[in-house]
């Protein structure tokens, strides 16, 4: 079986070392790249499953790397990085990387990150992706033909912007979806909701579907930035109602 392949995009060589120390010891294969020609070059000839981008590259800017990217792969771009401004972390999500995590960084955080990345790869090319008709995660449920929700067997009525807003979090499962993006897909016209908004939407929404709407399970709030859905462990997709 093939190892799962890791591009690490890197121009500091301590945070590089220990990068590479840790995909060796986790049992990833990896490449590095140390700037962003070399990186877009990796990209192309390495066929990596994940990039792990760093945004202050000498010679191109990060974001401008994952636009370049995305234009042939919808392979995770994870990006780990000092820029700790909100503006940066949505300029490269809005741009198309999967997931920010700030410098400095716990290792642990990181693997977890690459693990929830590679799952989603993973469901995204498997074949029962393109004809799934239920999302499961945990105790939720959605039947996208029905238009049903379900949390722990009990059917839940939400409002349809409600029921919008959860489809898109779940198709897009442990991705960091910024306000912007998300008042783009729900409302044809985005200056129909802002962001106080939206928070107003998302709060309701988690009353409906967290035990503890403070404490929520499901739906993850990156302050300042977006929403993510959580994929709950040990759970995964199923035609099965």
């Amino acid at each position: 079986m093939n190892k799962t392949s890791i591009l690490i995009v890197e121009d500091d060589k301590a945070v590089r070392n220990l990068m590479t120390t840790t995909m060796q010891a986790n049992g990833y294969a990896y490449h590095t790249a140390e700037t962003g020609e070399s990186a877009i070059l990796q990209a192309v000839s390495a066929k990596p499953d994940v990039i792990l981008l760093d945004l202050g590259l000498p010679d191109i800017d990060g974001v401008e790397i994952i636009k370049k990217v995305r234009s042939w792969t919808n392979n995770p771009i994870i990006v780990v990085s000092a820029r700790s401004e909100d503006r940066d972390k949505i300029d490269a999500l809005d741009a198309g990387a999967d997931d920010y995590l700030t410098k400095p960084f716990s290792v642990d955080e990181l693997l977890a990150r690459i693990r929830v990345a590679i799952r989603k790869m993973r469901y995204d090319n498997s074949d029962a992706a393109k004809d799934l008709s239920v999302f499961n995660n945990g105790g939720l449920k959605i039947d996208y033909a029905a238009g049903c929700v379900f949390v722990d067997g009990t059917e839940i009525h939400l409002t349809p912007i409600e029921y919008k807003l959860l489809c898109l979090l779940a198709k897009n499962v442990g991705k960091v979806l910024t306000h912007n993006f998300i008042m783009r897909e729900i409302w044809v016209n985005a200056s129909q909701c802002d962001t106080p908004s939206l928070r107003v939407f998302m709060a309701t929404l988690r009353k409906k579907i967290e035990k503890n709407p403070s404490e929520p399970v499901y739906i993850q709030t990156h302050i300042g930035v977006g929403y993510r859905m959580i994929r709950i462990q040990n759970e995964s997709f199923s035609e099965n109602t």
